[in-house]
């Protein structure tokens, strides 16, 4: 009763650059890498409660050169900013870095000479997560975001060559991988609503009226 009942005669065709993205998105090891408070939400999806073991990483490496995603969690300062770089030179390609939290995205409160106003100045970022502290949920939903934009990485610089051709003729999706928000994404009729509000360019607005319909709904279900 697994995946090969649905297969037409245990036949399944696909290309080396989904499997091989496949592969890297259901194993993403992260760095043991906090830097403040964010950490300890860190930690707690990591733990028993939230379980990112059901992603296949459970494993928060000790050593930079075995993990491929830091969460840049908690403010960075001067001090630390040639530290973190260092370590993110020594993590296995391809890597990615995710900013949990708004003093790693932009500074935060501590707009001061000690803390570097985003972490974007010293490693490339792939996913930001707002929110002080933002919670384990949330941070679940950026990394899964994240894996949906590894999912669809180019593969190799042939496969660097063609997207930048299709990004020149615009043969791109509505709305870029990993930023449909998981509301919408798991649906296919609200993620066809989410891709009509993008063209239109009323997402916000669309997030204004489903809140107040659901209020609406509460509301009638209280009476």
């Amino acid at each position: 009763m697994g995946l090969e009942e649905k297969l037409p005669s245990g036949v399944l065709l696909t290309t080396v650059e989904k499997v091989v993205n496949w592969t890297r998105k259901s194993s993403v090891w992260g760095a043991t890498f906090g830097l403040a408070c964010c950490a300890i939400e860190m930690m707690a999806a990591g733990g028993p409660h939230y379980d990112l073991g059901r992603w296949g990483m459970e494993v928060f490496r000790a050593s930079p050169r075995q993990a491929d995603l830091m969460i840049v969690a908690g403010r960075v300062s001067q001090k630390m900013a040639p530290v973190l770089r260092q370590i993110y030179d020594q993590m296995a390609e391809p890597r990615w870095v995710l900013s949990m939290g708004v003093c790693a995205s932009s500074g935060g409160m501590f707009n001061n000479y000690a803390i570097v106003q985003g972490v974007d100045h010293i490693v490339p970022v792939d996913m930001y997560l707002p929110g002080c502290p933002p919670r384990p949920e949330m941070l679940i939903d950026a990394i899964l975001k994240l894996r949906e934009k590894i999912m669809h990485e180019p593969l190799g610089a042939g496969g660097r060559k063609m997207l930048a051709a299709r990004q020149a003729r615009g043969d791109v999706p509505v709305v870029p991988y990993g930023s449909m928000p998981s509301s919408y994404r798991e649906d296919k009729a609200r993620a066809a609503e989410w891709e009509k509000a993008v063209r239109e360019g009323r997402e916000e607005q669309l997030r204004i009226e489903n809140w107040m319909a659901a209020q609406a709904h509460m509301r009638d279900n209280a009476r």
